[in-house]
């Protein structure tokens, strides 16, 4: 992903220089690129959602719909539809600041997209260069030229809803029913966001949801419970995240399989520049679940002896990477040897094999008969009564997911044979405050900052082929993390 970025001081009170940016379709009174602009179906030119169908002065066309606008904040957001230049997903947003030196303008404008792959730098000149460091010079020449034109009355947020794309389910079933639909995206409302999702993490809870064994959504709806993305426009009340933030989350409700979504702001997390987008994605969910479980529900002491279920999967791989960054033996299970291999480069110092033999014996045997301290599973009814087995007296046994079905849940008198204790957390319950969220999170991008905790995303779909997504994760072909493009 190509990100440009431009800034320059405008000789002129904010207020007028966004009279006349605020307007989708001055370009062709002030940009020197710009041969003809109109706005399609007669819509006004301030109004989230419109299109501007314009040609370039060198022949080429573009269709840009401007997904954002605040006079509050002085910012806009727009992305090209449909282009001849060979550009992909591109998303520009436009800021101005007040310099109360001179009553000047603080002008930022930046984007990010892709080019074809030996093209990057040019297209990156092209816009960096020859329509924004060129646009800046341009503006500057037509306000000194042109009279004031009044300024807009303030607005809180943008209007109206804005088009896109999500995955959508009619009724719960197999991933045949995860299916592509244009969608209306509503503006925010007090304390919400709208967000231009960027990548967007596939979880085993995904599976659950869609085939109705979580209770989390009724047909029809979009399933998903994490993305990363920017945020185009803030409703009433919110604070402490702006339009052009590059956010991230991991919460209920679902709907994250979308390609703009309006949500909550109190559980979105602001990126640090260190996370890109799709390592964000892959890490929110995932990566809080390894901060949660090895800090909270379980305190992970060095000394002790860790069995990770699925060890070369999202979610098991932080676990194997972070239980062994706090000093832990780390054991893990896998299904195959390729998946050993991966398991071992994020940490796990004795992969198992399942199809080779008994985890239990194995686990034993490492640990010289007295197993394991801690026992993250994620498997559920397949392993739990093992699991319980290579268990330590006075260990702890963690059920945090079930991708081969629902466990039966131990006997008191199995626990007590062995003074063990059994969990059954879920994420989402130690997030519900959002300063333990902020906190979580935090933890989770500091692992990342000093090198203790790396994110292998192994498989990227575009959005609409979610349903392959699907299929890959419950067939057990995928290693480390999964994003879906929109």
């Amino acid at each position: 992903m190509i990100r440009v970025t431009r800034s320059a001081i405008i000789d002129a009170p904010i207020e007028r220089v966004w009279a006349v940016l605020r307007d989708f379709n001055s370009h062709t009174a002030w940009h020197p690129v710009i041969a003809e602009s109109a706005i399609e179906n007669g819509e006004a030119s301030d109004q989230v959602g419109c299109v501007r169908s314009f040609t370039l002065k060198d022949g080429n066309r573009l269709r840009e719909q401007l997904l954002g606008l605040s006079d509050e904040d002085h910012i806009s957001t727009y992305c090209i539809l449909d282009a001849t230049l060979p550009m992909r997903r591109y998303v520009a947003t436009v800021q101005l600041k007040r310099v109360t030196d001179g009553n000047r303008t603080f002008w930022h404008w930046q984007s990010t997209f892709e080019a074809p792959r030996g093209r990057e730098h040019e297209f990156a000149e092209l816009v960096g260069n020859g329509v924004y460091e060129a646009g800046f010079e341009a503006l500057r020449t037509y306000l000194r030229q042109s009279r004031p034109a009044n300024a807009p009355a303030p607005r809180q947020s943008t209007r109206g809803a804005i088009r896109g794309h999500a995955i959508v389910i009619d009724r719960h079933g197999g991933a045949d029913e995860l299916k592509w639909r244009e969608i209306q995206v509503a503006p925010p409302g007090p304390g919400e966001v709208r967000l231009r999702q960027t990548a967007i993490g596939v979880n085993y809870i995904d599976v659950y949801v869609r085939a109705g064994l979580y209770p989390l959504l009724s047909p029809p709806g979009t399933p998903g419970m994490e993305a990363a993305g920017e945020v185009l426009d803030v409703g009433p009340g919110v604070t402490g995240i702006q339009p052009g933030n590059r956010v991230a989350y991991a919460c209920p409700p679902v709907g994250a399989y979308a390609q703009y979504r309006t949500m909550k702001a109190d559980q979105l997390v602001v990126l640090p520049d260190a996370i890109d987008d799709e390592t964000a994605a892959a890490l929110m969910l995932k990566g809080m679940s390894a901060e949660y479980l090895l800090q909270r529900v379980h305190r992970v002491q060095r000394g002790d002896t860790v069995l990770v279920h699925s060890a070369a999967g999202g979610a098991g791989s932080l676990l194997c990477q972070w239980a062994k960054h706090l000093g832990a033996t780390v054991i893990g299970t896998v299904s195959s040897e390729e998946k050993a291999r991966a398991a071992r480069a994020a940490g796990c110092d004795h992969p198992i094999v399942t199809a080779a033999g008994d985890f239990v014996a194995r686990v034993r045997d490492i640990t010289g008969g007295r197993g394991a301290d801690v026992i993250y599973d994620a498997v559920g009814k397949d392993t739990l009564a093992g699991s319980l087995e290579a268990l330590a007296l006075k260990g702890h046994l963690v059920s945090y997911g079930e991708s081969s079905g629902a466990p039966d849940p131990p006997a008191l008198s199995a626990l007590s044979a062995k003074s063990a204790r059994f969990s059954r957390p879920v994420l989402f319950h130690y997030t519900a405050d959002p300063r333990d969220l902020r906190e979580i999170a935090g933890n989770v991008f500091d692992m990342v900052a000093r090198g203790a905790l790396k994110v292998d995303i192994r498989q990227r779909y575009p959005l609409a082929e979610a349903a392959r997504a699907h299929l890959d994760l419950e067939a057990r072909r995928t290693i480390g993390a999964s994003v879906l493009l929109p």
